[in-house]
């Protein structure tokens, strides 16, 4: 960085110093001279996809599996609006994704003419975003910029959400001045500090409810991956000895073989023996979750406030008391210091797959399908699995990843799409092989971007679970009909766009594909048919309770 420099310049400089190296995103009219600024030399990797739901997946996916900030760069209208809902879902679920957008230049706006790619106003497009962001900037003063950038930037690291900065293509080129304090910047950006006073008091009430309870359980949630936490965590456990659960937004946030670990949490649609263990519990100390309809089954968390030590959102609540301005990070090091009573349980992991006699000849359920997943990746730990939406990412719940944070999915804002661009995102982020639960629906809005992963050096196994649609929606729809896809020859597509193509009917086809599959370097589609009426277990459980609550509800409003 220099005191004074273009402001395209400063901004590549500023991401550099980040530890930033790739970006995603789209060239377009109103951004191009930013875009070839970002690629120029010195500059970082630009990574481009087909469509921007693609560019927006596959920053989430980058980001998540390695910690650091993604960054979008797309035009303005046509190409910001499409970014709306993959930034939507990483605000949701707290990702860091810096999005940067072009914009009309001053001499355009004084036309007085409605500008190409504009929507309503001008400034639409920022106020959509303002809604998306935890901070956001359209970047109009020169001897401001700087400051600005960097304050959108630090709120985006405190609070692991997305920002948005807007830059006019005629300022790309404009000096700026740099501030001293970020030329001397080292990079880094610090995560919060909790008020002391109040992280001691919080502390000691726990301790205290901790050592008298008699049945403790330990929940894992996702701001601890976010956070940075799994480490700590981990120790944190290993102090306590008691069971470990995820919740589902959580999956892959605590290591899937540790000892510890008894497997994911969804309320009532928990597997049996992890339901009663919940059940039993006199306390439980939760450590990151939020309490979404997605992470309790659909359903009113049936954990008694009088039982829950929970942190989350920057606070404490020990049973009825609330201890503010008190960060996880904080709460989580400091437990690990105090004095707390050590239990030995054993544990069992548990899920809701029962081997069952041999179906290798039959044709594959869903289930079939999970154990043959499980089979392979048993001694694997160079694999990280990416679970789409819809049935599979019910199905992925039930999936067993060796490794550390080898788990990524939606699993509370659910959009379809997530899965091929976020397992490239990821690849492109920790060299670690994908390998992708996608059913065909999903498939078709966003699968064609496994096109790109030949030229990116990526290279995913996919698993198309071809049911023939949108499947998980049958059991309650009225019309069927409605929720049909066209036939896509998902293997064929494959080899067509210069991967390996399987078509799988049994799970002896299945396990021969993913043995062939893990010796290839190129990437794969494995073409998996499926019964239109099969799901996995824990989407029938879902199935099941959200039907009965709707007739209850149905019967209800008739009564009134």
């Amino acid at each position: 960085m220099k005191p004074h420099m273009p402001l395209g310049d400063f901004l590549v400089a500023y991401l550099r110093k980040l530890g930033v190296t790739h970006l995603f995103g789209i060239p377009g009219d109103l951004v191009l001279r930013l875009f070839f600024r970002f690629g120029q030399r010195q500059g970082l990797k630009i990574v481009t996809f087909s469509h921007e739901p693609g560019v927006g997946f596959a920053a989430d996916g980058y980001a998540r599996a390695s910690g650091r900030i993604g960054v979008v760069c797309v035009t303005y209208g046509a190409g910001g609006h499409n970014m709306v809902n993959p930034v939507a879902g990483s605000f949701a679920e707290r990702v860091p994704i810096l999005v940067i957008s072009g914009g009309p230049g001053d001499e355009e706006r004084k036309l007085g003419t409605l500008i190409h790619h504009q929507a309503k106003e001008i400034e639409s497009q920022h106020r959509i975003y303002q809604e998306l962001t935890c901070a956001s900037s359209v970047i109009a003063d020169p001897h401001a910029a700087a400051a600005e950038i960097d304050r959108v930037v630090r709120a985006m690291w405190v609070h692991q959400q997305p920002g948005y900065i807007e830059i006019h293509r005629d300022i790309v080129d404009r000096p700026i001045t740099v501030p001293r304090s970020l030329i001397e910047w080292d990079g880094t950006l610090a995560f919060p500090k909790s008020d002391e006073h109040k992280l001691v008091e919080a502390v000691r009430d726990t301790a205290v409810r901790w050592n008298a309870a008699r049945n403790p359980v330990l929940l894992v949630g996702i701001e601890a991956y976010r956070y940075r936490l799994t480490h700590e965590v981990v120790a944190l456990a290993e102090k306590l000895g008691v069971a470990t659960l995820t919740s589902v937004l959580a999956k892959g946030a605590f290591p899937m073989e540790h000892r510890l670990y008894m497997g994911t949490y969804i309320g009532k649609l928990s597997p049996k023996l992890i339901r009663q263990r919940v059940e039993r519990a006199d306390l439980v100390l939760n450590l990151g979750t939020p309490f979404t309809d997605m992470d309790f089954g659909g359903r009113t968390p049936a954990i008694d406030p009088r039982r829950l030590i929970s942190a989350v959102d920057g606070r404490v609540d020990v049973s009825l008391h609330t201890y503010t301005d008190v960060t996880l990070r904080g709460f989580v090091q400091h437990l690990r210091q105090a004095d707390l009573r050590r239990r030995r349980e054993r544990v069992c992991y548990s899920d809701n797959l029962s081997a069952g006699p041999s179906r290798r000849r039959a044709p594959v359920r869903v289930v079939d399908l999970l154990n043959e997943v499980n089979r392979f990746l048993r001694d694997k730990p160079r694999y990280l699995v990416v679970a789409e939406s819809g049935d599979m990412l019910f199905a992925g719940l039930d999936v067993r990843v060796p490794g550390d944070c080898a788990y990524l999915a939606q699993g509370y804002y659910a959009s379809m799409g997530f899965g091929v661009p976020g397992a490239l995102g990821a690849q492109i982020a920790t060299a670690k092989r994908p390998l992708i639960l996608c059913g065909d629906g999903a498939f078709q809005m966003t699968g064609p971007e496994i096109a790109q992963a030949p030229r990116l050096g990526c290279n995913p196994i996919v698993i198309v679970v071809n049911n023939g649609g949108w499947e998980i929606f049958r059991p309650v729809a009225e019309r069927p009909d409605l929720l049909e896809i066209p036939p896509w020859p998902y293997a064929e597509l494959g080899r067509a766009w210069g991967g390996t193509g399987f078509n799988v009917e049994t799970a002896a086809d299945l396990r021969g594909a993913l043995a062939s599959a893990d010796t290839r370097e190129e990437f794969v589609v494995i073409e998996v048919a499926v019964d239109p009426e099969d799901h996995s277990p824990i989407s029938r459980k879902y199935i099941s309770g959200s039907t009965r609550r709707g007739q209850v509800a149905g019967q209800t409003k008739g009564r009134t």
